[in-house]
């Protein structure tokens, strides 16, 4: 996308600009847009028209019933939403503003964990915080957060990357459990080591390792390969196996916290578990945004009390 120096030789008018195609493509309508942005639908049209002279790109293909988002579009909608983000941070780093955030918030998490606490979460966030613009996206895979762009990653387990900053939400831990209807079948396991005789439900966890479970006992550290005839990427379908009575799974306490509590599935090996800490994970830049301190102040808050709290221990 080669933009042309001269026509943006004046920066306030074009960020002025990115906000209102911002505006267009989350309406997917110029009407809309521009009754938010309080001006007609003729101007906006025509500054949506210099935008695209002016990146040398179509933004949206128009017409007489809808406003479809190209592909250009769609990489100029990311890209202008984090320059109107750091904009807005600067401005509030300046300014000392610590009570109002503003500005796109974008955050990725696993699946499970995303759609039963996250979500919740970041829609009362939002709420309290109208100035956000909030973008979720759930994953089966660990996130790359510079490559694709995200303030924030929420996830479980070890954080590895020496370049980024794990803020701790909460601590918790993976523990063994199985249907009472499969250990009537195939026994208990009586030690970690038996485990590679019995149906093991795999569950690879994003960048997890495949088929190697290692737990913490009374010995440390103890490892165990796992094999068993049915696995998945999924979380929600390794545990529907297990509670059909398939095998047994490895899954975070918060996770299977309410199926042990209804008898539906049962800890096994009670004294191994594997620590599995709940983090927010960000980049160097991230630690001088506003917005971003006050998400994870909040995700802190509402992950460990009230409704979303996570289950950490039985």
């Amino acid at each position: 996308m080669k933009i042309q120096n001269a026509q943006l030789a004046n920066n306030e008018p074009f960020l002025r600009d990115l906000q209102l195609f911002c505006s267009v493509a989350r309406h997917a309508s110029f009407v809309a847009a521009a009754q938010e942005s309080g001006i007609s639908p003729a101007h906006l049209s025509k500054r949506i028209a210099l935008l695209e002279a002016a990146l040398g790109v179509k933004l949206f293909q128009r017409t007489t019933r809808r406003v479809n988002i190209t592909a250009d579009g769609e990489t100029a909608f990311t890209w202008a939403q984090t320059l109107l983000g750091n904009v807005d941070d600067m401005l509030q780093a300046l300014s000392g503003v610590r009570n109002e955030p503003r500005g796109a918030l974008r955050i990725s998490t696993s699946l499970r964990l995303g759609r039963e606490y996250i979500a919740p979460v970041m829609a009362r966030l939002r709420q309290r915080y109208p100035a956000l613009e909030v973008w979720l996206e759930l994953l089966d895979r660990r996130a790359d957060l510079i490559a694709e762009n995200f303030d924030i990653d929420i996830r479980v387990g070890e954080v590895l990357e020496q370049h980024l900053i794990a803020h701790r939400i909460t601590t918790s831990y993976r523990i063994l459990c199985a249907a009472p209807v499969y250990l009537e079948r195939m026994g208990a396991p009586r030690s970690l080591a038996e485990l590679a005789q019995h149906d093991c439900l795999l569950f690879r966890e994003r960048d997890q390792r495949f088929g190697l479970w290692r737990l913490h006992g009374a010995n440390g550290e103890e490892s165990v390969k796992v094999t068993g005839p049915m696995a998945s990427n999924h979380s929600d379908v390794v545990r529907q196996w297990a509670h059909e009575g398939y095998g047994i799974i490895m899954a975070s306490m918060w996770d299977v916290a309410a199926s042990l509590k209804a008898g539906e599935l049962v800890q096994v090996l009670p004294g191994y578990r594997q620590p599995a800490d709940v983090w927010a994970v960000t980049t160097a830049r991230g630690g001088e945004s506003e917005k971003i301190r006050v998400c994870i102040e909040f995700l802190k808050q509402s992950l460990t009390h009230g409704p979303q709290a996570l289950v950490t221990r039985i």
